[in-house]
């Protein structure tokens, strides 16, 4: 993955000795953008964990940058680093060129940000992230753009502001319903519902209409985590990453009511499944296609030798991709703008 960190090379580079290496156009770990070829693009190689290629480490060793991790514990993004020459500072330290952190930023915080300094968060981010933002999001560009334009989520409601609402749809059609928490994660708080009774008001949640009759491979739920970048909101620039993983439930789906509160049936989340004890793990990963965890590739695979039409299914991804993140777009632009002095200072 590609990270601009021009200024602070650029700025490093002004001696002669360090010239040399910078005007290495075969370097793994630089690439050149901008007229000219002037602009150097820091790149990663994720083998660079198992390597430990000195001709790797060079670049970050030779320019002294620095990363600092804050209120999270990411240790695939410290060994890519480390094993880029990038060295940690303290969590406190405003001596960096690269802050990855668990939580968003305060204002203040991303003022401070020099041009060769990045942060892997946008500001008002939880535009998208937040369940309940999302959907308030959603159904206002539905309401611009037209209902057909914007028809990327199932039947949902607020509650429980939107009780009201709920139970007349409810009356209506019976469901099954999913609820989810408005802010969290990982499967944390989700349940099946078929009877409005059975919904705790106590805090706000999110109720969907729950899509009954899913896409399955050998009769198991699944879904697909797919990787997307956003380097920039003022222009939108979207980066959507080529593999992805699809992740098995552990226990065939049954329409049938009586399984509605088995969650290694419906939910598909690995922080989920790996508690039953059906979960079948793979350690080898040449192998994409056993155990509850694929390639995203393999997935494809196999749907298009039962018949389906995978180009029209990523083409039908990619639009969804696109209009959930223009859904947000604004509100994070007007953020950045007000918030963050360089343009290329956040990603996310």
């Amino acid at each position: 993955m590609p990270v601009v960190m021009a200024r602070d090379l650029e700025e490093t580079a002004s001696s002669s000795e360090d010239e040399d290496l910078v005007n290495q156009e075969d370097h793994p770990c630089i690439m050149w953008t901008g007229g000219c070829r002037r602009i150097p693009v820091l790149v990663f190689h994720a083998e660079a964990i198992l390597t430990k290629d000195n001709n790797i480490r060079v670049i970050g060793e030779r320019y002294h940058l620095s990363y600092k991790i804050v209120r999270t514990d990411s240790r695939l993004v410290r060994s890519i680093l480390t094993a880029h020459g990038f060295h940690e500072v303290h969590p406190s330290s405003t001596d960096y060129n690269l802050m990855w952190t668990g939580s968003h930023l305060k204002p203040f915080l991303l003022r401070t940000l020099s041009e060769a300094q990045k942060v892997n968060h946008f500001p008002r981010s939880y535009e998208l992230t937040r369940k309940d933002r999302l959907y308030k999001n959603i159904i206002r560009m539905q309401h611009t753009h037209g209902f057909k334009a914007f028809h990327i989520l199932p039947q949902t409601f607020l509650l429980p502001a939107e009780y009201a609402e709920f139970c007349n749809s409810y009356s209506k059609d019976r469901g099954p319903w999913i609820v989810k928490p408005v802010a969290s994660s990982r499967g944390r708080g989700v349940y099946l519902i078929n009877n409005p009774n059975q919904i705790s008001l106590e805090e706000n949640i999110l109720v969907s209409r729950y899509i009954n009759n899913p896409l399955l491979i050998d009769d198991f739920k699944f879904d697909v985590r797919l990787y997307v970048l956003v380097t920039s909101y003022d222009p939108l620039v979207i980066y959507l990453y080529e593999e992805g993983l699809a992740r098995f439930a552990t226990v065939r789906y049954d329409q049938g009511s009586k399984n509605i509160r088995n969650q290694f049936m419906h939910l598909t989340n690995y922080s989920v499944n790996k508690k039953s004890g059906d979960y079948v793990s793979c350690d080898d990963p040449e192998v994409e296609d056993y155990g509850n965890k694929w390639s995203m590739s393999a997935m494809l695979r196999y749907l298009k030798q039962e018949g389906k039409d995978t180009t029209a299914l990523m083409a039908h991804v990619e639009d969804l991709i696109i209009k959930t993140i223009i859904s947000a777009e604004l509100a994070i632009a007007t953020a950045c703008k007000t918030f963050v002095p360089h343009r290329s200072s956040c990603f996310g």
